[in-house]
């Protein structure tokens, strides 16, 4: 399977999440629920292509970026538009409540 959500780190992230509706799994390989969140927030992906674009941070490795958008607890999942938050949600969920959320922005 191809992965189609990007791994992102802080150099890359801001040309990533400037434009348009843009989907971030902020995770950490050692947080269970992150791990199982993996393969729903891939799935989700694809039905939102061309919608969402989907990336993930490895909170791990970018510290930057988890302050910047002030993650304490995972798994975090922050929609930005146009380089904004506009929502945010924590904690894992299954692919029907995670569709839900984003149907409502991506019109």
């Amino acid at each position: 399977m191809v992965e189609s959500v990007e791994e992102l780190n802080s150099k890359d992230f801001d040309e990533f999440a400037k434009k348009g509706l843009v989907f971030i799994d902020f995770f950490a390989e050692w947080c269970m629920p992150c791990v199982m969140m993996g393969p729903v927030v891939e799935e989700v992906s694809e039905s939102f292509k061309g919608k969402i674009k989907f990336g993930k941070v490895n909170i791990g490795e970018n510290e930057s970026l988890s302050k910047k958008f002030n993650i304490s607890s995972i798994p975090n999942f922050v929609l930005l538009k146009d380089g904004k938050v506009i929502e945010q949600f924590v904690g894992a969920m299954d692919e029907e409540e995670l569709k839900d959320k984003l149907r409502k922005f991506a019109k």
